[in-house]
């Protein structure tokens, strides 16, 4: 089981860099699509620091903007960290993009092995793989195996005539959060 790499080696050049300080302040309020977004204004200036790249691809994982992690994954090469951190964001990016393959154009992918994740990305792909779900119509029902209370609903749908994957996080029946990812 792949555990979670949320590692910051955020040195005081970090705290200390115009505009990194806000974003990671963003992160810890919670405020991960400000995040995101005011990361990917200014990318370009930080993109070949690993700690920048670290936060800003677990801002958009968090914002569900799991595409924007394709670029800073590539740039995470210079230590263990950052190749850990690089791997998690591939993984989740591949089970996303699987799983859409799978429930657009009705592809097996029950044989696929992957690492496990925190992310409700790869717990959905984890049980859709394993089969683990009940199906009404275009609608697939998963129970989370460690909190009988959560259950996630996946369906597809359209935004802009772009096919998207939608994951509906319920406790007790009752909606928490929407998840849209295309």
């Amino acid at each position: 089981m792949m555990s979670r790499f949320i590692y910051f080696s955020l040195i005081p050049y970090l705290l200390c860099a115009d505009g990194l300080k806000d974003i990671y302040n963003l992160y810890q309020s919670g405020k991960y699509k400000q995040a995101c977004n005011k990361g990917l204004r200014i990318f370009n200036k930080y993109r070949k620091n690993s700690d920048f790249l670290m936060l800003y691809g677990f801002s958009c994982l968090k914002a569900d903007y799991i595409n924007r992690v394709a670029i800073p994954m590539i740039g995470l090469r210079k230590s263990k960290t950052a190749r850990a951190n690089a791997s998690y964001f591939a993984t989740v990016f591949l089970q996303k993009k699987l799983l859409l393959h799978a429930l657009l154009d009705h592809t097996d992918i029950s044989q696929l092995k992957l690492p496990v994740t925190d992310h409700i990305i790869s717990k959905v792909f984890q049980l859709y793989v394993e089969k683990k779900y009940r199906k009404k119509d275009n609608l697939y029902i998963f129970q989370d195996p460690k909190d009988s209370e959560i259950s996630y609903y996946l369906y597809t749908s359209k935004k802009y005539d772009i096919p998207i994957i939608v994951i509906e996080e319920r406790k007790s029946k009752q909606l928490i959060k929407t998840h849209r990812y295309w």
